[in-house]
């Protein structure tokens, strides 16, 4: 559950929205303040404890705070940022596995900077979200991915069936720090606040050497570019960046002049164009990627044509569907097969011979609340027979375990039926909460 945000704070974020909004042009100048304020640094440290996280390079961890004591570290904190001492220690960085088998870098900044940064965006992402274009939905209050794949969705059944489904090339780390600040500075002139990003767009990054030690780089430093992923702030900054290619789009006429819409989550991006106008539309998005410095991946930028083709975006499928009654065909959402297969093998990897010791219970409570996640974003469009294909992998894979936990030979088809995994474990079916969602039709 999310943490209501203070009624003081509140009223700080709609006056500085309603002046960002009032006044295009206006820039901000007398904002380090609020972030030392003993209101704004405590909601920060909940909203960074909600959030959990692992220990930076410090090795400090939320318990040893609340030893230490909460108010009293605070209050350095806010000592340190009131005279201007504070300075942001070097990130550590992990990798975690993708589903293509690679690993992406992952930076967790200490729950002191997290802290900071977070008070910052409480600041600052008012101002920003009053310039943020419609098209962008990531990271922003009242917008999600769903809406991302409902606007696509809307725009190709529109009659812009023709999808530009384009890949910026490694976007996190390759925005360029010199025209990101440009960005920052055109809304804030409040040199501290300034200063405080440059910082923590610089900071060196540690990781294991493989040796036992630790090897410490300062690559977006040396290259003048990216922001590290896993930062409080980075969300807000990278949505400030992509807000140049969006407005781009627009003030060089490419929306009307190409009929093409943009539509953006993060880092994923796609256009959808009116019929023969992609390939067009393809050739002025490089345009505009390059005046960014920033770049497309060619082998995973595509042009698609629906329907008779399809489009992956943001875990969905958008492509023909066919009505289970008629058989009459339709441009549809359903939960794509790479979104399937990833939670197959989180259901597998959850089953496995490891967690044999684990009791059936508790384990049954895992893979529900995997389950319930996994539905409650993926309820758009036909979901019935990937429901129905993750439930018999679901059933199949816990029967197996029992039967391995229980020294059972065979399926447990027998010993461990439907009914047994259902009534008595409780497991989730995934088809009786199907029923619950208004726009999740079989």
């Amino acid at each position: 559950m999310s943490l209501q945000t203070p009624e003081k704070i509140r009223k700080l974020q709609k006056a500085l929205h309603a002046k960002a909004k009032e006044a295009p042009d206006y820039r901000f100048y007398l904002l380090y303040d609020k972030l030392y304020r003993a209101d704004i640094l405590e909601f920060a440290y909940r909203c960074c404890r909600q959030n959990g996280g692992a220990a930076g390079v410090d090795g400090q961890e939320f318990e040893q705070i609340e030893s230490y004591g909460r108010e009293r570290w605070l209050g350095e904190l806010a000592e340190e940022l009131r005279n201007k001492t504070y300075q942001p220690k070097a990130v550590r960085r992990v990798f975690i596995p993708k589903p293509n088998g690679k690993q992406r870098p992952l930076g967790i900044p200490t729950i002191r900077d997290r802290v900071v940064q977070t008070a910052a965006v409480l600041v600052l992402a008012p101002i920003f979200e009053a310039d943020l274009a419609p098209e962008q939905y990531a990271y922003r209050v009242g917008c999600s991915a769903l809406d991302a794949v409902r606007q696509v969705h809307d725009w190709v059944n529109r009659g812009r069936s023709e999808v530009v489904d384009a890949d910026l090339s490694d976007y996190f780390n390759t925005i360029p720090h010199s025209q990101l600040m440009k960005s920052v500075a055109r809304r804030i002139s409040d040199r501290h606040i300034l200063r405080l990003i440059r910082m923590w767009l610089v900071v060196p990054v540690e990781e294991d050497d493989g040796r036992g030690g630790v090897r410490r780089t300062t690559h977006h430093k040396d290259a003048g570019r990216g922001i590290p992923q896993g930062a409080p702030i980075s969300p807000l900054l990278a949505n400030l960046y992509m807000r140049r290619l969006v407005l781009g789009w627009k003030v060089l006429g490419y929306e009307r002049g190409l009929q093409a819409r943009v539509v953006n989550y993060a880092d994923d991006l796609v256009i959808c164009c009116r019929s023969g106008r992609a390939a067009e539309a393809l050739r002025a998005l490089r345009r505009i990627v390059h005046h960014l410095r920033l770049a497309l991946n060619e082998d995973k930028t595509h042009i698609r044509k629906l329907p008779e083709e399809s489009v992956d975006f943001l875990g969905y499928t958008i492509g023909r569907c066919y009505r289970p009654k008629t058989g009459g065909a339709y441009v549809g959402t359903r939960p794509s097969r790479k979104s399937q297969q990833r939670i197959c093998r989180t259901i597998s990897e959850l089953t496995s011979c490891r967690w044999l010791p684990m009791e059936a219970e508790r384990l049954v409570e895992r893979l529900n609340r995997l389950l319930v996640g996994w539905s409650n974003y993926f309820r758009l469009g036909p979901v019935t027979k990937s429901y129905r294909a993750i439930e018999l992998h679901t059933c199949n894979r816990l029967r197996r375990w029992l039967c391995r936990k229980h020294k059972r030979r065979g399926k447990g088809i027998s010993r461990f039926p439907d009914e047994y995994l259902y009534q008595t474990l409780g497991l989730v079916r995934l088809q009786m909460l199907q029923r619950s969602f208004p726009w999740a039709k079989a």
